[in-house]
């Protein structure tokens, strides 16, 4: 039941990936939260993705049942060789932080160099919570829906070794193998960078769509602009 709760109330919906690292000024509490308002009062937005137990407890004590949470856990400064590494809720104990915070959905990195995929999803299912597998490709997506995960999202598509030279586009093929293949809830997340790829997601079958970089990282879309600058 609670399952079949949260996929309706995610449904169709455009999510928010709303992080910042502690390296980062939007970090700081109370810039954080003033970007989470924004998002949820003015662009009326009702789920959101959050790393760190602060974010996701303070995002469900202010909203509760009206905005949906998915939360995961980040080292405090993301390692040159992250392609390399599973740091996306990396663990049992990160994910148990992160459910017992408040969130809805606890996303983690369940490519097939996790080895506790599955031990991972039984902690999330203990505390009545959605577990959510972050792949990059269809290997992956295979082993995370047999682990048990309850959506898979497209999060780490061309941000592994395996995946780095994927296109700098959304893994639209993903996303259509994983519908026509595996049959269950997937997100697409990853570059989408206007309303065309919103809409190609939800032709695809995509259950959401989550957007990050586009909206919440003001350095991020300085630089996509300032790739117009002329060259002297």
């Amino acid at each position: 039941m609670i399952k079949d709760e949260i996929l309706k109330k995610i449904e169709g919906k455009i999510v928010i990936s709303s992080q910042a690292g502690k390296n980062e000024p939007l970090y700081n509490e109370v810039a954080m939260t003033a970007l989470i308002d924004t998002i949820v009062m003015l662009g009326k937005i009702d789920t959101l993705r959050l790393a760190g137990e602060r974010d996701v407890k303070n995002t469900k004590e202010k909203y509760g049942k009206n905005v949906t949470v998915i939360g995961i856990t980040k080292p405090d400064t993301i390692p040159d060789n992250y392609k390399e590494l599973v740091y996306i809720t990396p663990d049992t104990n990160s994910a148990l932080k992160i459910a017992k915070a408040g969130a809805d959905i606890v996303a983690f990195d369940s490519t097939v160099r996790n080895k506790f995929a599955k031990e991972i999803v039984e902690v999330i299912h203990s505390e009545g919570k959605l577990a959510m597998g972050d792949i990059a490709d269809f290997e992956d997506a295979k082993y995370a829906y047999s682990s048990g995960c309850d959506i898979l999202s497209t999060t780490l598509s061309g941000y592994t070794k395996e995946t780095e030279n994927m296109p700098d586009v959304p893994d639209f093929n993903l996303l259509e193998k994983i519908k026509k293949e595996l049959k269950c809830p997937v997100i697409l997340e990853g570059k989408i960078s206007d309303e065309n790829d919103v809409k190609k997601a939800f032709q695809l079958g995509a259950t959401a769509v989550v957007i990050g970089s586009m909206v919440t990282r003001p350095h991020k879309i300085i630089e996509k602009f300032k790739k117009g600058l002329k060259n002297d």
